[in-house]
């Protein structure tokens, strides 16, 4: 779909957030940031990327006490990669993260020993996605992205399910180059002409380009999800650890994740501020509308208006699972699927928006 503006691509609208704050109003971002108490639980929570838009509903939780409302101890760590951040829960490094599910559900067939487990979908509609320009070519159409060249990061969760989008959209990827570039080129070598598309996190990532001064009309975003697709994205991810020796902390840890999404849903522009304490190449205005684009787009979906936050829908989970298949067999596909429970979850009432 081609981007104009982040009210237009992604339905979005200041009357729109101001729907969605009923009932949430008590989630907002005031009062001070509460004191730790002696003996709370420490938690080292790791994420899958440094400090931006997507992380801004953690660093609410952190900021607003309510982790530690719930008796926890919260060091929020940046990370450079799903898998990266997977090796650390694994290793006993951290005891909770944010990052790709799919990349869970691998690591969990790729390591027997490695008992980490999703507890709350954050994404329901995954970010996976190629953003072209019109005027190179690129359309929404995945066979135009034959005949041109590609930026893909090696650690990019969109490129990561390249193999099972090519297969479901029939691609034929020898016309087709792909090159392996680094994660802060990506976007000006896109905005520069030198490759006609990218694998990134797609509602982002068009916020991102047009702050670039890429012309919203020439942006076109090739989400996955409208191509077949029918995976889950990030999630809150814990270690087998800390889910036997501290149950409770979980769902502590869970509790104040949903009041931390609340209240970016409730004031976007305040949440990008908290971004910007940790990131000094952040920019107010580019990291709320990316927040507001992504909210809408990828976490509050129909699905979860419909259901509430953090659960999955388990047809789709076996959908999901059938189609991570295609793309390489499992060692023990029921162990590697066994990589969500929603045993930590509040009860549906209390996640609705």
């Amino acid at each position: 779909m081609p981007i104009a503006s982040p009210s237009r691509s992604f339905m979005l609208s200041r009357r729109g957030f101001g729907q969605l704050a009923v009932g949430a109003a008590a989630a907002c971002f005031a009062g001070s940031r509460a004191v730790h108490a002696e003996g709370n639980t420490p938690v080292r929570f790791a994420l899958d990327r440094r400090f931006d838009a997507l992380t801004a509903p953690f660093l609410a939780a952190q900021d607003k006490g309510y982790f530690g409302g719930e008796g926890l101890d919260v060091v929020i760590e940046p990370g450079n990669g799903a898998r990266a951040m997977l090796q650390r829960l694994a290793a006993g490094a951290q005891d909770a993260g944010f990052g790709d599910i799919n990349a869970l559900i691998r690591f969990r067939d790729e390591n027997p020993s490695a008992d980490l487990k999703a507890v709350m979908i954050i994404h329901d509609r995954p970010g996976y996605a190629l953003v072209g320009r019109k005027s190179r070519g690129v359309t929404t159409a995945p066979a135009s992205l034959e005949g041109r060249k590609l930026g893909a990061a090696s650690i990019d969760a969109s490129f990561a399910q390249w193999p099972l989008f090519k297969s479901l959209n029939k691609i034929d990827d020898s016309k087709i180059k792909i090159e392996t570039i680094g994660l802060p080129v990506r976007e000006p070598m896109l905005a520069s002409g030198e490759i006609d598309a990218l694998f990134a996190f797609g509602p982002s990532t068009a916020v991102s380009l047009r702050a670039r001064g890429v012309p919203g009309d020439d942006i076109v975003l090739m989400e996955m999800a409208e191509h077949g697709l029918v995976l889950y994205g990030s999630a809150v991810i814990v270690s087998g650890k800390l889910i036997a020796s501290k149950p409770d902390a979980v769902r502590g840890l869970v509790r104040a994740v949903m009041r931390g999404i609340r209240d970016t849903v409730v004031n976007p522009a305040a949440a990008a501020q908290l971004v910007l304490r940790r990131n000094e190449n952040a920019q107010a205005d580019v990291e709320r509308d990316k927040l507001v684009a992504v909210t809408e787009r990828n976490i509050l979906t129909p699905y979860v208006r419909a259901h509430g936050l953090g659960g999955v829908d388990r047809e789709r989970w076996a959908q999901a699972l059938d189609q991570l298949a295609l793309a390489g067999n499992f060692r023990d596909k029921a162990r590697a699927g066994d990589a969500f429970t929603d045993a930590f979850l509040p009860p549906a009432g209390e996640r609705m928006f």
